[in-house]
């Protein structure tokens, strides 16, 4: 997998002028919307956690090809008062924020018996409470330039997936906060969601026999690709502006054939 996204695949530059600010950036899924929104013409806000450094090299690569179009903001997503600075940085460093791309997720099993509450705190933190309380302070600016919102959720939101028994009820609660958001948030900010299928594997031991389990139930028999993700994006940003409160499955039609 690479993080790349040919800027041919866009007709045009429909973000120019526009802002975004994606979270979990630096790599894998939320790296390829990056460069997708900057293809699109967007600058780019990219934040990260812990992987710095390729957050970095990312902005330095889109700093090639257009010049003050990226910045990098590190910030701790379980520390509530630290979410208004990530918004504060997008007026501060663009003057305006048009896009959020709630993306960062924190994703491992949960048995029953083995929950422990600081499991419950950081994937409820991660892929619910986050996004919550990121939108409330991203609201206001994002309505002055008719923004939206596109949480990151999962097809486990509406079937659990065995033994992730808190990330899939996070991920639950994030489809509803898209729906109640879109309706509190209308008619300034759009509010929408992307819940992927298997586009990649969970990093760590993931054995064979499951990859193709998971494939054989998927009507396209084949993983997707992380561009998948990023169109749907830029669909919900540029070419969607009379839809809001939705949830877009891309998976191949595995939720039509589980």
């Amino acid at each position: 997998m690479t993080d790349e996204f040919d800027p041919a695949l866009l007709a045009a530059q429909p973000l120019v002028g526009q802002t975004a600010l994606v979270t979990g950036a630096a790599r894998r899924v939320g790296a390829v919307i990056v460069r997708a929104l900057h293809a699109a013409g967007a600058n780019v806000l990219i934040h990260c956690r812990a992987s710095l450094e390729q957050a970095r090299a990312l902005a330095e690569d889109l700093e090639r090809v257009r010049r003050g179009s990226s910045a990098v903001i590190q910030a701790d997503l379980l520390d509530l008062p630290a979410l208004p600075r990530l918004v504060q940085a997008a007026r501060e460093r663009f003057g305006a924020l048009h896009l959020l791309v709630n993306n960062a997720s924190s994703f491992y099993p949960t048995p029953v018996g083995q929950i422990t509450p600081t499991q419950w705190e950081d994937l409820i933190g991660t892929n619910l409470r986050a996004p919550l309380f990121l939108t409330q302070a991203a609201a206001p600016l994002l309505a002055l330039g008719s923004g939206s919102v596109v949480n990151i959720v999962d097809i486990h939101g509406q079937r659990p997936l065995r033994q992730h028994v808190v990330y899939s009820t996070a991920k639950a609660g994030l489809i509803m906060l898209t729906r109640a958001l879109a309706r509190e948030l209308a008619p300034a900010v759009r509010v929408n969601a992307i819940a992927p299928g298997a586009i990649l594997w969970p990093e760590g031991d993931m054995d064979e026999a499951r990859k193709r389990r998971i494939l054989e139930r998927t009507p396209l028999q084949r993983p997707g690709d992380p561009s998948d993700i990023a169109r749907a994006v830029l669909f919900f940003a540029a070419q969607a502006p009379f839809v809001t409160g939705q949830v877009l499955a891309v998976d191949g039609g595995r939720s039509i054939a589980w």
